[in-house]
């Protein structure tokens, strides 16, 4: 699937910053999985990071397609400083707060209401 397609449907920021690892449609929901990217975040560049592991996995709701309930399912990285033993991740802006959907479908859904 190209990028520009991708962009169409999903938020910017997972398809340049995640790669899909498996997408499964199922009766009434399509289930699209992420994993970040392995590079470490730009703004630690001055730190020696080594990879450690992953977050728990989170589980949004983004806008519907071609009827179908949309679920992404992201796993996050993360990293350890090798001198000091901090644990480093980035703080992505990924879920609308106080819910569990992604920020452009929960600001859709806040506007409809108000119709």
């Amino acid at each position: 699937i190209s990028k520009e397609l991708l962009r169409m449907l999903l938020p910017e920021l997972l398809i340049n910053h995640f790669e899909i690892t498996d997408c499964k449609t199922e009766k009434k929901d399509i289930h699209i999985s992420f994993i970040e990217n392995k590079t470490t975040p730009k703004e630690e560049t001055n730190r020696i990071l080594v990879g450690n592991g992953f977050h728990d996995e989170l589980t949004i709701q983004d806008f519907p397609l071609r009827g179908k309930t949309v679920f992404l399912h992201i796993k996050r990285r993360r990293w350890r400083d090798k001198q000091t033993g901090e644990s480093v991740h980035r703080n992505w802006d990924l879920v609308a707060q106080g819910s569990r959907m992604t920020i452009d479908f929960a600001a859709f859904l806040k506007a409809l209401s108000q119709y």
